[in-house]
């Protein structure tokens, strides 16, 4: 089992690209891996409620969807 830390500096600016570090860490989980993630410049403001449910990548469900997602399996998120 692997520990895999996923970066971002995408946020509502990239919406598509913003969703990868969430997508990619609960498909590591689902592999039977660990995983962090790291948030950095514009992808810290994903944080906020009201950016998390605003941001949609191209068929990925919004930010909030994932980030929920995110902690119920106690996946660390750094900012």
């Amino acid at each position: 089992m692997a520990l895999i830390l996923y970066v971002s500096t995408f946020g509502s600016d990239d919406p598509t690209r913003a969703t990868l570090a969430f997508g990619d860490a609960l498909g590591a989980i689902e592999a039977g891996h660990r995983a962090m993630i790291a948030l950095a410049g514009e992808a810290t403001y994903l944080m906020k409620d009201s950016i998390a449910a605003a941001v949609q990548g191209v068929g990925w469900p919004t930010i909030q969807e994932l980030l929920s997602r995110v902690i119920e399996h106690e996946i660390p998120i750094y900012v």
